[in-house]
């Protein structure tokens, strides 16, 4: 028992009770025995989103604007732990094999299309690394119930795109994974339903017209940014090894199978030191050139046109590039500053991207200049597709930073309108028959009886002249004066877009339930052949899985591979 003595020095409860004198914190009152503070506090479901490409990984979170790493796949990154061999000082400079054309760059890159030679295993192995790697050390976040937005290019081999969730799933936690093909994300980063988006990427550059949001047709060409930087590997080798200066032309005109293995482009260690060249000092020029046209006459004709009006005039600005020379520092043996012309600069993009110093006849249907392809392209469309994609053009890729390709391109496409119009036919008599036509038409304004003499055949088509009504006239202007003002349309013009990266943040942090989610367990235990078939999806089944929709509780629809099916 306690004694009164005991109860005087234990300290009591009273001096922890609050002062109503001074300032103090209310209690919380609770309407309900289950509610708890935290409950006002919503914890919002963050949504990773991965661009993968052939040579990088892009990944960030949905919501903003850039994503907080871009990954590079490169020989370097595939070193044990403690391989330190890079750090001696004569690792760079020591003989490497020299590699095909068609084999060039091929340690930088995750993939290819043609998998005849491609080690899926490596291939999963290194997105593990990389996703690993931007999980670490950039998102530090846990993979484990993450909800995950993939953005892939349209047209990817099966075999390849199950290697993809394969190395994901297996290694990860992650419940979903949402697919997005590329040109459609171009296109709603670019604020547009409808465009043309032309992906200059490494191996190959892409042309795919999108119209409401569903792609229509896709074209392709082999002319990119690794023809471009093996261009520039020419030629900065001309300039590191002045003795290869008299084969340099000569080694540059053959094709992929013309080059033997001696001189079938410059050793590796060119390749970094041609890249970043071309992607810091690289530039194209804006203005059309002729030399890749097909009508060989012509071109001289205009050339000579050309030279003749130069004379006698001040210097011009590309005589002022020829004289301005750039210093390079090189890396290579022997180290030393290369003087390389201005103008020099802008011929490996140009020969590569546009081939300007060959004849259209003398190229194969897979490697087409971007113009030629892109106007075969808009030619392909119908009238109205082809209305609403030439004035959406969207050019993308890592090629497209290049200063002045965008304008050449479109200057190109606008030169080739021009001359050609949209006739899928040209030649000697496809410019005859045009030229035929523009004098009936200038002889009809004229209101000539007999505009053009000829045959028999071409005055037999020619209409009587319509009559003036002045009262069509006058609601005709009437319904333009009250027309609502609509998007262009019917010209060429260029539109600009955040990139694949920014629209798929902007499609994930609408909280829309995908057209393709591949399900996790689903895959794991049945891989790509547990889609459905697009034959085999209902009506009700599209609603319930088309974007913007939910599905019901308790409902298994199942997945499909939607484009890439």
């Amino acid at each position: 028992m306690t004694t009164a003595a005991n109860r005087a020095t234990r300290p009591g409860l009273s001096h922890l009770q609050a002062d109503p004198s001074s300032p103090h914190t209310p209690l919380r009152t609770f309407s309900s025995a289950f509610s708890s503070p935290s409950i006002s506090y919503r914890a919002e479901e963050e949504v990773l989103v991965f661009e993968l490409g052939a040579r990088h990984l892009s990944a960030g979170i949905s919501g903003e604007s850039n994503p907080r790493c871009r990954l590079s796949f490169s020989p370097d990154d595939g070193r044990r732990v403690g391989d330190y061999r890079w750090c001696m000082p004569e690792y760079q400079d020591r003989p490497r094999k020299r590699k095909r054309k068609y084999n060039w760059g091929e340690d930088h890159e995750l993939w290819r299309m043609d998998l005849r030679g491609v080690d899926l295993g490596l291939v999963e192995d290194k997105i593990e690394r990389e996703v690993r790697k931007a999980f670490a050390d950039y998102l530090l976040l846990d993979s484990k119930n993450k909800r995950m937005v993939l953005v892939l290019p349209s047209l990817m081999p099966h075999r390849l795109l199950s290697s993809v969730l394969s190395s994901i799933f297996s290694n990860f936690q992650t419940p979903t994974i949402t697919l997005l093909s590329s040109p459609i994300i171009n296109t709603a980063a670019a604020g547009c339903r409808a465009g043309l988006i032309v992906d200059i990427g490494w191996a190959e550059t892409t042309m795919t017209a999108v119209y409401e949001l569903c792609e229509v047709f896709c074209a392709r060409t082999t002319r990119a940014m690794r023809f471009v930087t093996l261009r520039m590997a020419d030629l900065l080798k001309k300039y590191v090894e002045p003795s290869t200066a008299d084969t340099h032309v000569q080694v540059s005109a053959l094709n992929d199978e013309e080059r033997g293995p001696g001189q079938s482009s410059p050793d590796s260690r060119y390749f970094d030191f041609a890249e970043e060249v071309s992607s810091r000092i690289a530039w194209c020029s804006t203005e059309p050139r002729f030399a890749a046209t097909s009508n060989q006459e012509t071109n001289a004709a205009k050339t000579l046109e050309q030279e003749q009006s130069d004379t006698g005039k001040p210097p011009s600005l590309q005589q002022a590039q020829e004289q301005t020379n750039i210093s390079i520092p090189s890396p290579l043996p022997p180290r030393k500053t290369l003087k390389i012309p201005f103008d020099k600069l802008s011929e490996p993009v140009e020969e590569g991207l546009f081939a300007t110093s060959k004849d259209l006849r003398d190229l194969d249907d897979h490697e087409q200049p971007l113009h030629q392809l892109l106007y075969k392209t808009l030619l392909s469309l119908p009238l109205d597709v082809r209305s609403q994609c030439m004035a959406r053009i969207i050019i993308t890729g890592g090629g497209s930073n290049i200063p002045g390709l965008k304008t050449r391109l479109l200057n190109e496409l606008k030169s080739t309108v021009n001359d050609r119009g949209w006739d899928p036919v040209y030649g000697k008599v496809a410019i005859e028959a045009r030229n035929q036509r523009e004098k009936i038409l200038k002889s009809r304004l004229r209101g000539d009886t007999n505009p053009v003499s000829g045959n028999a055949a071409t005055h037999h088509h020619l209409e009587p002249r319509q009559l003036r009504d002045p009262i069509a006239e006058k609601l005709d202007a009437a319904k333009m004066k009250t027309a609502k003002v609509t998007a262009a349309a019917g010209e060429i013009r260029g539109v600009e877009t955040l990139g694949a990266w920014a629209g798929g943040s902007l499609v994930a942090n609408l909280k829309v339930k995908g057209v393709v989610e591949v399900d996790r367990d689903s895959f794991l235990t049945n891989g790509l052949a547990g889609a459905k078939k697009e034959s085999e999806v209902t009506h009700a089944t599209q609603r319930t899985t088309g974007l913007g929709a939910r599905s019901g509780l308790g409902e298994k629809t199942g997945w499909t591979l939607g484009a890439w099916a």
